[in-house]
């Protein structure tokens, strides 16, 4: 009887807090093609500034900051304010892309969201879009 209460109780437990626990992450779609451009997406609520970091010209993996004497390259916008939804439309030309995500001009992440990726060369992945 003890050992069936402890592990009800245990049970309990772990059934309760297991449903306080935000293990799930936000799924959004994949970057998304529109008469403005591609859309791209990325969720982190923790986040103060995203950009969108790519190998088209414009970009060249925020290079385009040295051509430009602005940290602003990419800069995504936080749709609606406070959300943690960072969303950016970018005209690219036809082709194959690869970008990512850098949170907070330091930590370069590929896009969770695309199954679509390369070897980014530095032990990563860098993510994948085929503009049409």
């Amino acid at each position: 009887m003890r050992r069936v209460t402890l592990l009800l109780l245990t049970l309990g437990l772990l059934a309760g807090g297991c449903s306080s626990l935000n293990f799930i992450k936000r799924r959004l779609p994949p970057p998304t093609q529109g008469p403005d451009g591609v859309t791209f997406q990325f969720f982190s609520p923790s986040a103060r500034i995203v950009q969108l970091a790519g190998s088209w010209p414009e970009n060249n993996w925020l290079g385009g900051q040295a051509q430009t004497g602005s940290f602003n390259v990419g800069v995504m916008e936080e749709r609606p304010a406070g959300s943690g939804l960072w969303v950016r439309t970018e005209k690219l030309q036809p082709g194959r892309h690869q970008y990512k995500f850098v949170v907070d001009r330091m930590n370069w992440k590929e896009d969770p969201n695309n199954p679509q990726w390369t070897d980014d060369g530095y032990g990563g992945h860098n993510s994948l879009i085929d503009v049409r």
